[in-house]
């Protein structure tokens, strides 16, 4: 038996959904309006509770905090979204091929070749 805490757990994770729609709004200083436009254009997906109320992750607050940043300064809430879609998307690439290039430095010192 373990003496970790679930609940220690799923407050860590950026993922989990802790979050209502008010509490989220509130923070990101925004309307509920806001939250349901970005998930129209699928920005971010909320998980639902059991009775069907939306929830939001801590990254997904961050997804929607850039979206603010944007909209306020006058872009679009779809081009906001896509901006940020890219944004994650590029992000996610350059870690991959920073990966990609410590395994192939590592390899490569390690073969003796020279």
């Amino acid at each position: 038996m373990t003496s970790d805490n679930p609940l220690n757990d799923r407050l860590d994770d950026d993922d989990y959904p802790a979050y209502t729609m008010g509490r989220a709004a509130e923070m990101l200083g925004t309307t509920p309006a806001f939250l349901r436009a970005i998930g129209e254009a699928r920005l971010i997906t909320p998980l639902r509770s059991e009775g069907g109320h939306r929830r939001y992750s801590r990254y997904q607050l961050r997804i929607a905090a850039r979206a603010r940043e944007l909209v306020d300064r006058g872009t679009p809430i779809e081009a906001a979204c896509r901006i940020v879609i890219l944004e994650d998307q590029l992000e996610e690439a350059q870690r991959i091929n920073a990966e990609y290039r410590r395994v192939a430095s590592e390899s490569a010192g390690g073969s003796g070749a020279g």
